[in-house]
Parts: structure tokens; sequence; C-alpha cells
């Protein structure tokens, strides 16, 4: 396993043992493959930050702990990495830890063993349970700070929110399907990934409130739990349109918007308005054939650089700020797409 890293660095990122790492290097065996695999995607990890590396400056270790779509974490991963550079005057070192779904016990032991093993800081997106809230309690009370992405835990002992107005961004969302779908009738699909994350809850209730007092007349349909994949996300789009024959919009707040549009062209349906949320790669490729009517989108590297801005404010390398203020939301149609987006 060539690389040109200390094992003492390969150990830091990985967040186990020099002798494991050790170990795992020089194929002695004894080893877990899921071990191997930590050790391989620390390496991997470290040669892409390794211009960040070389800076001088103080360094910090900060863990992005993410429950969500590969599509969506990807982003983060890449806004992360390409902000980078840019991060002075401290050194940013990212640790990864994303999951699809699963069990939230799973998600605070990640959070536990980050408390044990240390961190400078960890970037937080969670379902707002209490056992996530919890597990924040500690990490506080190890001297972790924690910044909450995209969606809130506001009655935990995080730092920071960075991300969106999301009962703004649902207002949003309202008026434009009120304006484009005009005087034809239909009701309207609102899609969540899971009803357990407070983003998708405050963008369903702003777009709920916006609805019912611009278009009272307007039956609005709801559909959650697909956690925004789309084997799951079909069958439950499918099954709300065979009961109800009227549905001819979708405000799409969780994701799942490839097999959504499936599900539509499978029962000879049309979809004469989608509005969603985030230019992942999915997202950016259905704007550009014109198969989304628009994005509401919020700029990740932005978020990224100030969730890590407040973390080396936390520990004294910044000097103090005012409140955090919402990110820009972002009206993204095919015809003023940003320069950055996926392809």
């Amino acid at each position: 396993m060539g690389h040109p890293f200390p094992i003492r660095e390969i150990a830091r990122q990985a967040g186990l043992s020099e002798a494991t790492v050790d170990r795992v290097l020089n194929g002695r065996g004894g080893v877990r493959e899921s071990t191997q695999r930590e050790v391989r995607q620390a390496i991997a990890d470290l040669d892409r930050q390794r211009t960040q590396v070389r800076l001088v400056g103080r360094t910090f270790m900060i863990d992005i702990v993410m429950q969500t779509p590969d599509r969506f974490s990807t982003a983060v991963r890449g806004a992360l990495e390409t902000e980078l550079p840019s991060l002075h005057p401290a050194v940013v070192r990212s640790r990864f830890h994303f999951r699809e779904t699963g069990p939230v016990q799973e998600l605070t032991k990640t959070l536990d063993r980050i408390g044990r093993r240390g961190s400078q800081g960890v970037i937080l997106k969670a379902p707002d349970v209490p056992d996530v809230t919890a597990a924040v309690a500690r990490l506080a009370e190890a001297g972790i700070p924690v910044v909450t992405l995209v969606t809130d835990l506001p009655a935990t002992a995080r730092l920071a929110y960075v991300g969106i107005d999301n009962r703004a961004a649902g207002a949003t969302a309202a008026y434009l399907m009120g304006q484009w779908l005009g005087d034809r009738p239909g009701n309207v699909l609102t899609s969540l990934s899971s009803g357990f994350f407070r983003n998708e809850e405050e963008r369903e209730m702003g777009f709920r409130s916006a609805m019912r007092t611009r278009h009272p007349e307007r039956a609005l349909v709801e559909i959650a739990e697909g956690q925004g994949l789309d084997a799951t996300q079909y069958d439950l789009v499918r099954a709300a349109l065979e009961r109800d024959p009227d549905i001819r919009a979708v405000y799409s707040i969780g994701g799942g918007n490839i097999a959504t549009l499936r599900a539509f062209e499978d029962l000879g349906r049309e979809c004469a308005v989608f509005v969603a949320h985030d230019l992942d790669h999915d997202n950016t490729r259905l704007l550009r054939a014109h198969r989304l009517s628009a994005v509401l989108h919020h700029d990740l590297r932005q978020d990224m650089r100030e969730a890590c801005h407040i973390v080396m404010r936390a520990h004294g390398a910044l000097p103090p700020a005012g409140p955090t203020l919402p990110s820009a939301i972002q009206v993204v149609t095919p015809y003023n797409m940003p320069s950055q987006a996926t392809s």
C-alpha cells in the first residue's frame, strides 16, 4: 500500500492506533477488513488534502458526520475539500463519517467514538431525536464544538447552525408553485425523506402555510420516510399517484427525484411543476434536461467555510464574529446554473 505519509499521520486521520495502522500497511494479518478500509480511506483523504497539509499554521482536525444520501454527502465532501486551501490562518484536516440510513444508535456511537479519541470540532447533519441530543451534549462536555449543517438541532448544546432558513425556503417553493401552476387544476405532492429531520419539517411547514394562504383550494398530498433513496422513493410516489389521479406537481423536500419522475412516467402521468432542493449531481442533470422546474440551492462551499471558521473561532484561532446569518436561498433554473454546478 504505497503512500508518502508517516504512520502517525495516517493513524490520526483514521482514528486508529499506530500499531494497527502498521499491521495493515505491512500486511501482518489479524486486522478486520473494515479496519483495513479505514486505513485505505485515511490515505486517500490525506492524498486529496496534501496541499493543505503543507500549509504552515495551526492544524485542526474536524469530523464531518452526516446521515444523508450519497449524492449529498459527495457534494459536501467536494465543497469542503475545495475550500480547504482558503481556510487560513489554520490548516484544517477532515475525517468523514457518512451513512445513508440506519438505526440512530449507530450514529450516536460514531459521535461517542469521536468524543473518546478527540477532535477539534464536529460538523453534523443528523435527525432531531433525543439520542442525538444526548450525544451532542457529551461532545460539548468533552470540549468539542458541534456545528449543525443544513438541518438544525436547536435544543442541543450545538455551537451554531449553518444553512438556509428552511421555513423561508418552503414558502419560496409555494410561491413558485402557485405562479407556475396558475389556474390549472391539480394537487401537489410533497415528499420528505424523513419526519425526523428538522430542516424538512420546517420546509414542509413553510410550504403548507404559504399554500394555505395563497392557494387554499389546492390539496397537498404528503409522503415521507423514503430516506431520499430511489428504491424506496419510487414505491411511495407510485402508490400516491395511484391513490390520487389529480396530483400534477411535486415539491421534493427530501430528494429521490429520479425515482419520482420515473413513477410519473411509468403511469403515463404529467408532472407540470417540479421544485426540488440542492444542486447535487442528480438534480443538476435533471435541471439541465428541463425535467425540474427549479432547484432551491445554497452555496455549500460558503457553508462549509463558515462552519470551519466557527470551529476555529471556538478555539481562538480567529477573532470573534457576530451571529451566523442564514445562507442565501438561490432559485436556480436551467438558464442560470452556477458555473461550479456538478455536471
